[in-house]
């Protein structure tokens, strides 16, 4: 009779992401010169942070601005209604 070896290997399979290369320098400064543009930066925010091909890192940094953006927009929209409202019970 022949022996068999009843053993059996645990391949454990690895599906990590596939790293990308890391946002230079000159790709900051020109994505930072872009979002300096009135309009075209907040549009190019949006475009930065919901495209499948942008880098996650300046994708994770556009929805981070864009955040920050709502949280001023919220604040100066309460500051204000609040001046308004001053002005308006002294008159």
């Amino acid at each position: 009779m022949e022996e068999t070896n009843a053993t059996t290997t645990n391949y454990q399979t690895s599906y990590a992401p596939p790293v990308q290369p890391p946002v230079t320098v000159g790709d900051w400064v020109v994505t930072i010169l872009i979002t300096a543009i009135p309009l075209v930066g907040i549009i190019m925010l949006f475009v930065w942070a919901f495209s499948g091909g942008t880098n996650v890192s300046k994708a994770n940094w556009a929805k981070a601005m864009l955040i920050w953006a709502l949280i001023g927009i919220v604040l100066g929209v309460l500051f204000w209604g609040a001046l308004a409202s001053i002005f308006m019970a002294n008159y």
